[in-house]
């Protein structure tokens, strides 16, 4: 609250104290607090941060967008608030994620914050608690499906286009996993969209797989893969794992999935049951007899890396972590669900229960841990390396549309930050301190994969991209005056 309140009086000085304590503040800006904040947003609401717009603004929505203030928009964060990390359907109350990776952008990617428009759609919420209280600030009713939700979202998508161009990056939030693949599949030809819990997750989480190779002693086309949890965030990026190893291999993607393995809340994903399964699992349905739980699959694939998307609490116990390091000299185990008590399992209980032999990444921040006379610091996968340069990249090339190449791009710029020191304390991320270097990385990398592949609408191409990336990016200065 007392950010929101800094952020609201005096802009310039909130970013220039987030830049300068981001690893101390990055947690309360974003997950795990934001978080508390979305469920808590009724009664700590003061001011609007950030649009509403609601299936009352039906037929108007261009007008809506032509009230916001700021005319030039870059970058535009949208959520209907039906899945808001692992904490359900809150509403019109998810408005706190777009506000706070907005934030994210412009501190870590240097985007300008009069050019980032948070965007809530609010078509109501089935969550009776919310619809209960007296402090709900949405719209209290169900919420809308089918056709009337489609029309809205369609109508969205046109009048962004209509006001701010073909160049505005439209990134989708927290959307339910029906929702989130069929919308990232029916715009990503006609518009700039990124999905980050299915795209900015799968690079994150790739980078991470990619600059462990250095501690595994072996490329990624040798490991077998097994993943807790087949929503957007798993599936996601299980296929980007694919794509990356296919190119590693010079071999088709279908081959590459064979070497991943997914596991839901009914079992091993495996062809016989196919029939039964949403669009997006049937990829990974291999020829296998059925498992029932996480422990027998583990025992039947032997997996080298364990991956938890499951948004449950607790589920990787010591005797997954056991089973896991006794197949492997080093496990490399991620447990990357949000926030810190949907987390599948600690960083101490991954040292301790592997005898200090796991590679361990998380999506939650944990404290450095202890054990026998060596301290390890655990990594956090956190999109918030990902998305802020990402974006970046996408506008200084003037990019029309978002590849996956590109992705595979921030994920090689990202994995080459990790230093020979990272590596030591067990890290298989670069430290935090450095964020707006990395994001430069990144934003470059992107640029020039948009170029190379002819996406790019900013021409002539820069000598050089890094320098460019860097002298774009926001910096909250005071100016010198005589």
């Amino acid at each position: 609250m007392a950010l929101t309140e800094l952020q609201e009086r005096n802009e310039r000085l909130f970013y220039k104290l987030l830049i300068d304590n981001v690893e101390e503040l990055l947690p309360i800006v974003y997950t795990p607090t934001v978080g508390e904040a979305c469920q808590k947003f009724g009664s700590i609401f003061r001011r609007p941060q950030g649009l509403f717009i609601s299936l009352k603004d039906k037929g108007k929505i261009l007008d809506v967008l032509k009230n916001w203030p700021e005319r030039n928009i870059q970058v535009i964060v949208v959520t209907d608030g039906e899945r808001i990390l692992g904490l359900g359907d809150l509403g019109c109350q998810g408005m706190g994620i777009p506000v706070g990776k907005l934030a994210l952008y412009s501190a870590l990617g240097g985007v300008r914050p009069s050019a980032c428009l948070p965007v809530t759609i609010d078509v109501g919420t089935n969550n009776e608690k919310l619809l209960n209280d007296e402090f709900y600030i949405g719209l209290r009713q169900k919420r809308a499906t089918g056709q009337e939700y489609s029309e809205l979202l369609n109508e969205f998508m046109s009048a962004v286009k209509q006001n701010y161009g073909e160049k505005v990056l439209i990134q989708f939030e927290d959307f339910a996993n029906h929702n989130a693949f069929e919308l990232l599949a029916k715009y990503s030809d006609t518009h700039l969209v990124f999905n980050d819990d299915i795209q900015g997750t799968a690079s994150v989480v790739l980078a991470g797989l990619v600059s462990a190779q250095k501690l595994t002693n072996s490329p990624l086309a040798e490991h077998t893969f097994l993943f807790l949890g087949a929503g957007e965030a798993g599936t996601g990026i299980a296929e980007l794992i694919a794509l990356y190893m296919s190119k590693q291999m010079n071999a088709s993607v279908e081959e590459s999935r064979k070497k991943i393995w997914l596991v839901d809340s009914k079992g091993l994903i495996v062809n016989s049951r196919k029939d039964s399964l949403q669009d997006f699992k049937k990829p990974w349905a291999h020829e296998h007899e059925p498992v029932k739980d996480l422990l027998g699959a583990i025992k039947a694939i032997k997996p080298t890396v364990l991956i938890g998307s499951s948004g449950v609490g607790r589920s990787f116990t010591k005797e997954v972590i056991e089973a896991m390091s006794s197949i492997n000299e080093r496990p490399l185990i991620m447990a990357l669900s949000n926030p810190t008590t949907q987390s599948e399992c600690t960083a101490e209980e991954a040292y301790t229960w592997s005898k200090g032999r796991a590679i361990f990444a998380s999506g939650s921040p944990f404290d450095p841990v202890e054990y026998e006379g060596k301290v390890f610091v655990s990594t956090q996968a956190n999109n918030a390396y990902i998305f802020p340069g990402f974006g970046l990249g996408l506008v200084i090339s003037g990019a029309i549309r978002v590849h996956d190449d590109m992705l595979l791009a921030a994920a090689e710029a990202l994995a080459g930050q990790v230093s020979k020191e990272n590596y030591e304390k067990g890290m298989i991320y670069p430290s935090f301190s450095s964020i707006r270097k990395i994001s430069a990385q990144i934003a470059a990398n992107v640029a020039t994969k948009a170029y190379e592949l002819g996406l790019a609408g900013r021409l002539p191409r820069p000598k050089d991209i890094v320098k460019c990336a860097e002298s774009s990016m926001y910096s909250p200065t005071y100016r010198l005056y005589r």
